[in-house]
């Protein structure tokens, strides 16, 4: 690995701190070096404050040695005013000897315009370096924009022999270590997804309770609105999102999004983009997972198994046509991940 590379790693490592607080921003981090020495750091915490660039040169404790500084980032530095002005200009202003970028930047507003700003001053600047991690680390946020729609990652527990519930009651199939990581990804993803019959069954709150972060988004598909309004998942402690077949509108924290059944998913995508949900886990049911399998839209799928399980009937589990690129071990239960391939 070469020293650029070594950087923009460290720019990776700061920039996952922040992992589900940033929406609807990408995860950024960002090293200063000066002679092989790192002088500052810095990363993007949430939507609204300083960009990850300019923490790293806040904290350099002696700006003039800027001038002779190399400024890594783990993606394009913006071109445009938002919240905060253009970080391009900043690096611009400061004179930095050298720009080091990890990935490219494919939002509309900046794509190639930020680099663009830094080499008409004269600044060197080299992009693609480690582009691979740093697009991986915002497989949402390019999801998103390049495909319209959020990422979605499917997740299900079975047993053994491939059931998702016993005599089609609610199950536990995972132990509480397991549970431990289902929250904490909740807390890592922008939204999650139920259907009917999952939120009829076990009343599920979908919040996060045994890791720390932010609650996601709620999503609930009850084209009927069977789900009554007392379950969990109509109470206050998240934004949720109802999509039916009979009413539009904003109640509270609810917010009910009309659908149709026939081409639904592809409505809901619709849906889920004009909100800017970046991503989304797809927490059930059999059928609703189903769904989303069958029409290929998927990015990534967790799949716990408690192998030592068996509960010999009830619902089935999906199936899934592709094999894990890696399996965690948690105690007794597997935790296999898979990658969607055309």
């Amino acid at each position: 690995m070469n020293n650029d590379e070594l950087y923009i790693k460290r720019c990776i490592e700061l920039a996952q701190k922040a992992i589900g607080k940033t929406y609807p921003n990408p995860l950024v981090g960002s090293v200063i070096v000066h002679n092989g020495k790192i002088i500052g750091e810095g990363y993007h915490h949430k939507a609204g404050e300083n960009h990850a660039e300019i923490n790293a040169i806040n904290s350099v404790e002696d700006k003039s040695l800027i001038p002779e500084s190399t400024i890594y980032v783990s993606l394009e530095p913006c071109a445009h005013y938002g919240k905060t002005p253009p970080c391009a200009l900043k690096i611009k202003e400061l004179g930095f000897k050298k720009v080091v970028i990890g990935a490219m930047d494919s939002h509309d507003k900046v794509n190639g315009k930020g680099k663009k700003i830094i080499q008409d001053a004269g600044i060197e600047a080299v992009s693609g370096i480690l582009e691979k991690e740093c697009i991986q680390l915002n497989k949402r946020f390019f999801t998103y924009h390049e495909k319209k729609r959020p990422y979605i990652i499917l997740k299900w527990a079975e047993s053994g022999d491939g059931f998702l519930d016993k005599d089609f009651q609610p199950t536990a199939i995972s132990n509480s270590l397991v549970n431990q990581f289902v929250h904490q990804l909740r807390a890592d993803e922008h939204a999650i997804l139920v259907g009917t019959q999952t939120a009829l069954t076990d009343n599920p709150g979908l919040t996060v309770r045994n890791a720390e972060g932010t609650n996601p988004v709620r999503i609930l598909i009850d084209f009927d609105l069977k789900v009554p309004g007392n379950f969990k998942i109509y109470n206050n402690e998240a934004p949720t999102f109802i999509i039916n077949n009979k009413k539009e509108g904003t109640e509270n924290n609810i917010r009910f999004i009309k659908a149709r059944k026939e081409n639904f998913l592809q409505d809901l995508m619709n849906a889920l983009y004009q909100e800017q949900i970046q991503s989304v886990i797809i927490e059930g049911g059999s059928y609703t997972l189903q769904q989303f399998i069958k029409e290929q839209l998927w990015d990534q799928a967790i799949v716990i198994r408690n192998e030592g399980l068996k509960l010999e009937n009830g619902t089935r589990a999906p199936h899934l046509n592709s094999k894990p690129y890696e399996i965690k071990t948690f105690r007794d239960n597997t935790v296999s991940f898979y990658l969607f391939n055309k």
